[in-house]
Parts: structure tokens; C-alpha cells; sequence
């Protein structure tokens, strides 16, 4: 493999490079750079990541895109909450917490719908942002060090970045399992979600690049795709076995979740049960701490989702995040969580029974006509 051209400064939040393949053909690669903040997603790197992969897509040399992050212990760990914690303190800048959503929520978009083949190197903590820049990869790769979750119950949000939408694909009740949780998924169970479509170990990336580099790209797409995913396979058949994942040795305890009609009658469910396992026990707790008004946005969200397109989804999605930093339950999460770190969060409505029904409603009305999500193709 040739060395890598930098075209940006290799300090950047977000580094880009490409690699030159044996006919000429690129790879382009996307690397997020801050690994103190476990690669967490701020508005800049946003705003790099959108305005580059769209170059990409019009240059005929680029055959495919890898995104990746700095560092071995996180893709990207989460959204850069504490920014959208000091707007909604402060009230300042005006429309930053709009303008961060539906930004985060376009690029996602792009990626889901992006032409050339975009693998994710899901190594590492894979959360929240995380997970939005990884759901709609086309080909998605998971280690023995991936560690996903949707953990947003924990801060008063709810699972956005398109989690309406892929979560939906999950096995039943699976999806419903990880909102109300936060559960941490490793390698399997990411694939047993449909989060992810292949395990490699972790050490193989720079022979990934190398045979990537090795191959002759044409210009259609199509082939390019299938030709990537048969590489993968060869790679990870020759990965060693990932560990059994907590969502597959407990399946029926989830399934059983379809047993019951109410979100109510779900979490009484979940939280009655006793257990000696250690995944499946945090995964309670954390149910039993988190926000109640979260809980009712995943129920609510998921329900509604159903049949949803893709865009409507994103645009239910917006209008329930801005709402998260009208109502004040999302700021309280992540002054406990990330800001004072007292794990002490005073929810205004502490309990499922307390949350009003028309505050629930309020989530999910129409933005108006002027939606900032309107132009998605």
C-alpha cells in the first residue's frame, strides 16, 4: 500500500486521506480525530464530515469511503451533548440546538443514502452520534473491542440519529429492549441486531486497507459493492469467533416484552425480573434510573415509526429533539451525567404515571411547513 495523501491538516477534528490503489482508483478515508472526547460528534466535525463526503461522491477516482476513529477506544462515543447542555443553559447562540439536529440528522442521511460503498470501522465504543454515522454505512465492520449501545434514556433524550428507523429492523422487541436499557451490545450482539454486517479483529485494519488497495476498483458502484463485501467475508472468516452476545442469550426474555400492551406493563416486566447475569442486571438498573419521559419517547417513537419512510422518520426525530431541550428533562439528564457528574438527575416527571399525555403529544406535533428537514431527497 502506497502512503496515505493527507488532504487536510492532520490536526483537523476530522482527517481526510486517500490511498491509491493498483489501477489508478482511490480510497478515501475519514478518520474522526478527537480520541480524549472518544471521537464524540461537535457541530464542526459535522459539518466536515458532510462537506467532504459529498466531494467524494462527484470524484469518478474514489471507488469507496472508509470512516473510522482516532485512538483504540471509540469510533465515536455519542453527540457532543455538552454543547447543546451550555445552549440550552444559556439560550445561547440562538437556534443552536435546531441547527445542530437537523445538520447531524442530514448527514446521517447522506450516509444512508450515499451511492459509492462507505464501510465504518466500528472499533471501540459505538454510541448515540456513533451509532447515526454507522446505521447507514453499507457495509458496517465490528470488533472484539465494539462496545454499541443507545444509552440516551440515561440523559432524558431518546434514541435518535435515525433509531426510529433502524431499530425497527431489529428482532421483535429487540429494539424497544435497547431504548428502555441502554443495553451494551458487543460484536454479536450487533450483528444479531442488524447493527452491524461483519466481525473482524480489531488488529486486521491495516491489512484491510492494504488487499483494498491491492484490488481493481471500476466506476460502478454496484460491482464495487459486491466486491468489497466478498472481501470482508474472506477477512472475517479468517477472524476468530466473537463472543456470544448478551441480546441472543436472553431473546426470550425480550421477546416476552411483546406479551404486554402498555409501556407500563413492559417496564413492570423488566424490572421484576431477577437475575444473576451481570449484562442483563445492569441493563435493568439503568432502566430503573433513567429518565420516565424517555421511556414513553421510545415507546411512542418506535410505535409511530412503524411504516415510516426514512426521511419521515428523521423529521418525526427533529421535532422530538428540539423538544427534549424545550421541556428541561435533557438538560437535567446531562448536567447529572456529564456537567456536576453527581449521577443524581431530579427529573420533573420521576415517575411513568407522572408524565402527562399531552406532554407526550407535544413530541411529536408538526414542525409547520418550514420544516429544516423538508429538503431531503
Amino acid at each position: 500500500m502506497d502512503t496515505l495523501i493527507p488532504l487536510n491538516n492532520p490536526e483537523s477534528e476530522v482527517v481526510f486521506e486517500l490511498a491509491q490503489c493498483s489501477n489508478g482508483a482511490k480510497i478515501a478515508l475519514a478518520t474522526l480525530n478527537v480520541p480524549k472526547a472518544l471521537n464524540a460528534l461537535n457541530l464542526n466535525m459535522i459539518r466536515l464530515l458532510d462537506e467532504q463526503l459529498t466531494k467524494w461522491q462527484s470524484d469518478d477516482e474514489v471507488a469507496l469511503v472508509i470512516i473510522k476513529g482516532a485512538g483504540e477506544k471509540a469510533f465515536c462515543a455519542g453527540g457532543d451533548v455538552v454543547s447543546l447542555h451550555r445552549a440550552m443553559a444559556t439560550g445561547e447562540p440562538k437556534d443552536y440546538v435546531k441547527t445542530f439536529f437537523s445538520e447531524e440528522y442530514r448527514l446521517d442521511y447522506a450516509i444512508h443514502c450515499y451511492d459509492k460503498p462507505i464501510v465504518v470501522w466500528g472499533d471501540g465504543f459505538i454510541m448515540g452520534g456513533g451509532m447515526g454515522l454507522m446505521a447507514g454505512a453499507s457495509h458496517r465492520v465490528v470488533t472484539e473491542r465494539s462496545k454499541l449501545a443507545m444509552p440516551e434514556i440515561t440523559i432524558g433524550l431518546y434514541p435518535d440519529v435515525g433509531g426510529s428507523y433502524f431499530l425497527q429492523k431489529a428482532p421483535d422487541q429487540v429494539g424497544l429492549f435497547l431504548g428502555l436499557t441502554g443495553a451494551l451490545m458487543n460484536a454479536d450482539d450487533a450483528r444479531f441486531a442488524s447493527l452491524a454486517d461483519h466481525s473482524i479483529d480489531s488488529e486486521r485494519f491495516v491489512d484491510l486497507l492494504s488487499t483494498l488497495c491491492e484490488q481493481s476498483w471500476g466506476q460502478v458502484s454496484a460491482l464495487n459493492h459486491d466486491k468489497l463485501t466478498q472481501l470482508l467475508k474472506k477477512f472475517e472468516s479468517e477472524s476468530k469467533a466473537m463472543e456470544k452476545g448478551g441480546l441472543r442469550k436472553h431473546q426470550a426474555v425480550i421477546t416476552k416484552l411483546a406479551e404486554f400492551d402498555t409501556l407500563e406493563a413492559k417496564v413492570d416486566y423488566l424490572s421484576a425480573l431477577e437475575t444473576d447475569d451481570k449484562w442483563l442486571a445492569k441493563a435493568i438498573k439503568t432502566l430503573k434510573h433513567g429518565c420516565p419521559l424517555s421511556a414513553h419517547l421510545v415507546f411512542e417513537q418506535l410505535k409511530r415509526a412503524q411504516g415510516l419512510s426514512l426521511k419521515a422518520c428523521f423529521q418525526m426525530e427533529l421535532g422530538m429533539s428540539v423538544t427534549c431541550c424545550e421541556v428541561g428533562e435533557f438538560q437535567e439528564g446531562v448536567r447529572a451525567l456529564l456537567i456536576d457528574k453527581d449521577m443524581a438527575p431530579k427529573w420533573q416527571y420521576p415517575t411513568l404515571e407522572s408524565v402527562p399525555a399531552d406532554v407526550i403529544e407535544r413530541f411529536f406535533a408538526p414542525m409547520g411547513e418550514s420544516h429544516p428537514l423538508s429538503s431531503l431527497a
